[in-house]
């Protein structure tokens, strides 16, 4: 089932934003429910791809693979929220948005956890987290990678 048909009495309590996308994703989805997240990699040139794409952007080959990824990485940006869009996000308050670089080359957005905001930097080294938010939907977040100066 992809995202798009997911409808709201599969949400068991879950009020977030739930993701919708096409179902040459599906994959990408499938792995983060199994808490091994694979992306996609382009059979022609090498090259990692993040968001899923039918196209490579670098060399236009259609042929790719997912691949299981370390689920490291470093922060890259990222924005402190302190007036969320909804209220289902604003109970969470001040909370991490952050990008990271993952040792393939490709940057991720998601919701960074366990840190005090104020000590969040660049740079900062992070592992991927997985969360089942129902029985049909798993989220990943980052926090701090334990045995680095920054884990809590």
């Amino acid at each position: 089932m992809s995202g798009s048909e997911m409808s709201a009495d599969m949400t068991d309590g879950y009020d977030g934003f739930l993701p919708t996308y096409p179902a040459y994703h599906q994959p990408f989805w499938d792995s983060v429910k199994a808490h091994a997240m694979r992306i996609q990699r382009c059979t022609s040139c090498g090259a990692f791809r993040f968001v899923p794409n039918e196209m490579c952007p670098r060399c236009h080959s259609g042929e790719a693979t997912w691949e299981l990824v370390e689920g490291t990485g470093e922060v890259y940006t990222f924005s402190v929220v302190h007036r969320a869009p909804v209220p289902a996000y604003q109970r969470d308050a001040p909370y991490v948005l952050a990008y990271a670089t993952l040792p393939e080359g490709v940057r991720m957005m998601s919701r960074l956890e366990g840190t005090d905001p104020a000590e969040v930097h660049i740079g900062m080294p992070v592992e991927l987290v997985y969360h089942d938010v129902t029985p049909d939907l798993t989220l990943y977040h980052f926090r701090a990678r334990p045995g680095t100066e920054d884990a809590r």
